[in-house]
C-alpha cells in the first residue's frame, strides 16, 4: 500500500454527512445519504455501502447494500452497482479490512475478489472504511477514483467509521423497535376481534345434553396439541368452543389469534396468514407479521376454513405437516410453533369431492372434529343463555336492568332460532333497549315458519288410557277461563307490574282485564 496525497476532505462536507447520519432513523436513509454525498463528488467514480448479513445458507458475508456512481460502461446498471454482490469475510482486500478494523487505501487494482469490474471502469485506487460497533464488526464504506491516489481523509476514516456503525445500531434498533410495535398492535387487533366475537356468544352457558357433550369433548382434545375442526351453522358459537379449547390448553398463556377466513381478499390470503416483507408486491411498504407468526407460542383459529384458495391450502399444509413457512418475498424460512383449530359452516366432505378442498389438508385439519349443534336443538339452553346475555347486555349497553318473565322465556323457547346464539342476543339487546327497566317483550313469532302447527288435544278421563280427544269450542273456553282464574291466584290477584298475572302471561294488562270482564273474573272479598 503506497502513501497517500496531500490532498484533504473538505470539513463542510464531512461535517454535513456526519449530521445527516446522526439524524437518520433508518438504514435506508443512513446508506442513501452515503452513496448519495460520496458518490456525486468529483473525484469519486462510485460510493459503495457493504454490511455483514446472512445469506440463504444462513452464513455471514458481506452484502453490498447500496450503491452510487458515475460508469464509462455502456451497461446499465452499472457493474459497481449490483446489489447481489457478495464478499465472503475475510477474503480479499474488502473483507480483510472490515475483518481487521483498518482503514485502507489500495492502488493495484488487479486480482480483487469481488470487485472484477475495475478495470472496465477505468479504477486506478480505492479507499476501504470498516465500520465497527462497541468492538464488532459491521460492515465497510468504500470509495473508487480514477485518480492516482485516493484523497487523504486523515482521522476522518475513523470518525466516519464510528459514527456509521453507532447509527447503523441505531437504526437496527429502531427498526426492530418498530417492526415489535406493529407485531403488538397487530397481535392486539386480533385479541380484540377475538374479544368481541367472545362476547357475542357470553361464556359456555347452559345446561342440555348436548352442551355438556361439547364440554366433554372441549375437556379431552384441550390438553393435547391435536388439531381441532369446528363444525357448525353460523352463529352457534364456534368461537367460543375455540377460545375454550385455547382457554383449558398448555397454551394459555400464549396468544389466541383469530383469522375470519371469509373476508380475506384473494390476494392477500398468503401475506395475511404469513407476512411479507417490504418490496414483496405493490403496496408493500414495510415488513408485517403474519398471523402465524403473530400467534407464535399460541393458537390460531381459522374460521370459515373452506374460504381458503386451494394455492394456499398447499401452504397450510406445510405449516400443519413441517411447522414452516416463509414470508411472501423472503428466503428465510420460520418455524411454526403454533395449534391450528379451524371451523367451518360448509359441508368439507362435499367441497372435497368437488375438487375445491384438498383432501390432504381435510385430513391434517379433521384429527378431532366437534359439532357445535344449532340452538334449535337445544331450547333447554334458552332460559339460562338469555338470563346470561340480559346481565351482559345491561353491563355493556349501560341500561336499567329489565325483567325476565317466564312468558317471555316461554316465548323464546317457541322459536326456530334460525340465527342461533348470535340471533338470540341481538333479540335481547333490542328488548333490552326498549324495555326501559321494565319486563322485556320479544318480537317473534309465536312459532317458527319450519314448526307445524298441531291442534290441541287432551285425554278425557272417560276413555281409554292413551286416546286423545280433541277439545269442542265450549271445552276451549272452559280450559282458557280455569287458565285465567289459575294465572290471576298465582298472582294473588295483582293484575300489572312485576310478577302480575298480565306479566305471568305475557299480555297487556288492559287484555287482561277485558278478558277477566268477559268472564265475570272478581278479586274475592276477604
Amino acid at each position: 500500500m503506497e502513501s497517500i496525497s496531500d490532498s484533504r476532505v473538505d470539513a463542510n462536507i464531512a461535517v454535513r454527512m456526519l449530521v445527516g447520519i446522526g439524524e437518520a432513523q433508518s438504514l435506508d436513509e443512513i446508506f442513501k445519504l452515503l452513496v448519495s454525498d460520496g458518490g456525486e463528488r468529483p473525484n469519486i467514480v462510485c460510493a459503495q455501502a457493504w454490511l455483514i448479513e446472512k445469506g440463504p445458507d444462513q452464513s455471514r458475508c458481506l452484502h453490498l447494500v447500496a450503491a452510487k456512481g458515475r460508469s464509462i460502461t455502456s451497461k446499465k446498471p452499472a457493474a459497481f452497482e449490483n446489489l447481489n454482490a457478495r464478499i465472503p469475510l475475510g477474503v480479499g482486500p474488502i473483507g480483510e479490512s472490515v475483518m481487521s478494523g483498518q482503514e485502507k487505501v489500495f492502488l493495484d487494482t488487479e486480482n480483487h475478489p469481488g470487485l472484477d469490474w475495475l478495470r472496465d471502469e477505468a479504477i486506478r485506487g480505492y479507499r476501504v472504511v470498516p465500520i465497527w460497533f462497541k468492538g464488532e464488526p459491521l460492515g465497510a464504506a468504500v470509495a473508487f477514483t480514477r485518480e492516482e491516489r485516493p484523497e487523504e481523509i486523515g482521522p476522518w476514516g475513523r470518525i466516519f467509521g464510528n459514527q456509521l456503525g453507532a447509527a447503523i445500531a441505531h437504526a437496527r434498533a429502531f427498526d426492530e423497535i418498530k417492526n415489535l410495535k406493529a407485531q403488538l398492535e397487530l397481535q392486539n387487533a386480533y385479541l380484540q376481534e377475538a374479544v368481541i366475537e367472545a362476547k357475542a356468544f357470553g361464556d359456555l352457558v347452559g345446561e342440555s345434553a348436548a352442551l355438556r357433550h361439547i364440554v366433554s369433548q372441549v375437556d379431552l382434545v384441550a390438553p393435547t396439541e391435536a388439531s381441532v375442526l369446528i363444525l357448525g351453522e353460523t352463529g352457534t358459537g364456534k368461537e367460543l368452543v375455540a377460545h375454550e379449547i385455547h382457554r383449558r390448553s398448555k397454551r394459555k398463556e400464549g396468544p389466541l389469534v383469530r383469522v375470519n377466513c371469509a373476508s380475506i381478499p384473494r390476494e392477500l390470503f398468503e401475506s395475511e396468514f404469513f407476512g411479507h416483507v417490504r418490496g414483496s408486491f405493490t403496496g408493500a411498504v414495510k415488513d408485517r407479521a403474519g398471523r402465524f407468526e403473530t400467534a407464535e407460542g399460541g393458537t390460531i383459529f381459522l374460521d370459515e376454513v373452506g374460504e381458503i384458495p386451494m394455492d394456499v391450502q398447499n401452504k397450510l399444509l406445510r405449516v400443519l405437516q413441517e411447522k414452516r413457512y416463509e414470508r411472501v418475498g423472503d428466503d428465510r424460512t420460520r418455524r411454526a410453533d403454533v395449534r391450528i383449530i379451524a371451523a367451518t359452516n360448509r359441508d368439507l366432505k362435499q367441497a372435497v369431492a368437488a375438487g375445491k378442498f384438498r383432501e390432504d389438508l381435510y385430513y391434517r385439519l379433521n384429527v378431532f372434529p366437534i359439532n357445535v349443534g344449532p340452538l334449535r336443538e337445544r331450547l333447554d339452553d334458552v332460559p339460562a343463555l338469555a338470563k346470561h346475555f340480559v346481565e351482559l347486555s345491561t353491563r355493556d349497553l349501560k341500561t336499567a336492568k329489565p325483567r325476565l318473565t317466564r312468558a317471555g322465556i316461554a316465548k323464546l323457547q317457541n322459536y326456530d332460532w334460525p340465527g342461533n346464539v348470535r340471533e338470540l342476543r341481538n333479540v335481547i339487546e333490542r328488548a333490552l333497549i326498549l324495555a326501559r327497566g321494565g319486563a322485556l317483550e320479544f318480537d317473534l313469532p309465536v312459532a317458527s315458519q319450519s314448526k307445524t302447527a298441531t291442534p290441541v288435544r287432551i285425554e278425557s278421563p272417560s276413555s281409554d288410557a292413551g286416546a286423545p280427544k280433541s277439545l269442542t269450542e265450549a271445552e276451549m273456553q272452559r280450559r282458557e277461563r280455569d287458565n285465567l282464574l289459575l294465572v290471576l291466584q298465582e298472582a294473588n290477584w295483582k293484575i300489572k307490574g312485576a310478577d302480575g298475572a298480565a306479566e305471568l302471561m305475557g299480555v297487556k294488562p288492559t287484555t287482561l282485564l277485558a278478558r277477566m270482564k268477559k268472564w265475570g273474573l272478581k278479586k274475592p272479598v276477604t
